[in-house]
């Protein structure tokens, strides 16, 4: 089966151009990200972040909880949009990734308004008292659902929740020859879609954002 890119190229660099430019920080957090890892796509990138800052600094959250550090990008974008008093929780599993943003962090002047936790989303989230305004989640696809229905309870009304990945490279298209990821965020899209607590809107940005709304 053909799988069309999402977005091409071109279109992409044109947004950049247009858009608000990548402060030197976050271009430097890219290339070492580039450099030092396996998966530098995993990396949220300029249009995604811009937009997660746009977002946070919309909604100006007193907390914020993000399933997937990797190196730092998105969590430093988020976090510019937090209130004065506020405070981001990012998990991940992986200390040598998250090491590598906690420097960018302090670059960013966000670091005192970043809590990092290392292990399983699974075991941490549950344990936080904390009720989320905005909830990102770009972690281990398998467990997309399962982080979704965790965090729910612990979303504020009005509460926004966003996912990446959402299109996974178009492999969502066929599901018939679908692996374990890639059902994952399938059966999470089909949940969302027909979840009546919240609205919804899959964004057609980068590899496909989904905005959940809690109603």
């Amino acid at each position: 089966m053909f799988l069309p890119d999402p977005i091409l190229p071109e279109f992409e660099q044109y947004a950049e151009q247009f858009s608000s430019p990548e402060p030197d920080y976050l271009y430097e957090l890219q290339r070492e990200t580039h450099v030092k890892t396996l998966y530098p796509r995993m990396l949220s990138g300029h249009l995604q972040g811009k937009f997660l800052t746009m977002i946070s600094t919309l909604k100006k959250p007193s907390r914020i909880l993000e399933i997937g550090t990797f190196t730092g990008y998105s969590a430093i974008c988020l976090a510019q949009g937090l209130a004065p008093d506020g405070m981001l929780h990012t998990i991940d599993s992986n200390p040598e990734t998250v090491a590598i943003g906690r420097k960018y962090f302090e670059k960013a002047g966000v670091g005192e308004k970043i809590i990092v936790h290392i292990g399983n989303a699974m075991r941490i989230v549950p344990d936080l008292d904390d009720l989320f305004d905005i909830v990102f989640i770009d972690a281990d696809k398998e467990n997309y659902l399962s982080y979704y229905k965790m965090v729910f309870d612990k979303l504020q009304p009005d509460g926004l929740i966003l996912a990446d990945n959402a299109f996974w490279d178009g492999k969502v298209l066929d599901e018939q020859n679908a692996d374990a990821e890639t059902l994952g965020i399938i059966e999470f899209n089909k949940f969302v879609q027909q979840d009546e607590r919240v609205n919804k809107l899959l964004l057609t940005l980068r590899d496909g954002l989904m905005m959940i709304s809690k109603k």
